[in-house]
């Protein structure tokens, strides 16, 4: 049994990860600010999920406040998922973005340094690698065009991580998460939102001609990756966590009207700046290394986010 920190544990992906390594039986403890970003009662109701988890409420950058949290829990492994989400939040909030992703996760890799954590995990994002022409996305592949600041804040995080293990034979494995779904997401996600907007017969916002793509993945194989690379640790790595198979923004929308028997209504709205044209995962390596292999494809689990989501509104 390891002692297992996650940072933003009651989040959408942070509570299906403390759920998976509470069940085979680590022990689990949760740091989380429940800040208003999104309505912070949803992630309260998360934590039903794991009831077993200790909770801290606290910031990843109050320095004092995560090392007197190292000094109670003494944690073997870390898996840092908290930040400051949202590609067009950070335009408009660079600061934040960079206060939380990168200054939080250096606060969170100096203690981790100083207290021997035998592994840092830490979520990266599909986003570092820009308008990327070469597909799909190697890890090979150059990242320092970056279009957006949170794109950039989590390019940094890497360099950072890098830096600690350098200086501090700290292990440290970045994963580039695609566009992650499923059920309990967060409500700003596309998947979510549109789902939202379509069940109050309100018009979706499609940005450009409905094209662009993402590569979709499943929340519970994200959790299989996660879980996969906190058990090996090695000097440091950098891991794309994908489906390789992107899907439109069209497609999402009629996947969510087969699962939910809801017609959209669309409006069409100019590009955004920021948002990157496609992503496209190249798991080659994740697979070779991580024994990562994504199970659920995009049509079954758009189905069991429907599922959820009318089960959750009483359809």
């Amino acid at each position: 049994m390891a002692k297992i920190l996650v940072t933003g544990g009651a989040g959408f992906i942070g509570h299906h990860v403390s759920k998976r390594l509470l069940e085979r039986g680590d022990d689990v403890s949760v740091l989380d600010n429940f800040d208003n970003y999104y309505d912070s009662q949803l992630k309260v109701r998360n934590l039903d999920f794991i009831p077993d988890a200790k909770i801290t409420t606290g910031d990843i950058r109050d320095k004092d406040r995560v090392r007197h949290l190292f000094r109670e829990a003494k944690p073997d492994r870390i898996v840092h998922l908290a930040a400051q989400a949202g590609v067009r939040y950070s335009i408009d909030h660079p600061d934040v973005v960079t206060d939380v992703n990168v200054k939080g996760t250096l606060n969170m890799l100096d203690i981790a340094a100083e207290f021997g954590v035998e592994h840092f995990v830490f979520a990266s994002s599909s986003s570092v690698y820009g308008n990327n022409r070469r597909v799909p996305f190697s890890e090979e592949d150059k990242t320092d065009s970056p279009i957006s600041p949170y794109a950039a804040s989590k390019k940094a995080c890497e360099a950072f991580a890098h830096t600690y293990y350098h200086l501090h034979d700290l292990p440290c494995t970045g994963l580039r998460f695609f566009t992650v779904y499923g059920p309990r997401s967060r409500p700003d996600m596309a998947h979510r939102k549109f789902a939202d907007l379509m069940m109050e017969n309100e018009v979706i916002p499609v940005y450009g001609d409905g094209s662009m793509s993402r590569d979709f993945t499943y929340v519970d194989d994200i959790v299989d990756g996660v879980v996969s690379a906190l058990d090996r640790p090695n000097g440091f790595r950098v891991f794309n966590l994908g489906n390789t198979h992107p899907y439109s923004v069209m497609d999402l929308i009629e996947h969510l009207e087969k699962g939910l028997n809801v017609k959209a209504r669309i409006s069409y709205k100019p590009e955004q700046p920021g948002d990157v044209e496609r992503t496209f995962a190249d798991i080659t390596k994740a697979g070779r290394e991580l024994g990562y292999s994504p199970k659920v494809k995009f049509g079954e689990g758009m189905r069991r986010f429907c599922e959820w989501y009318r089960g959750e509104h009483g359809m």
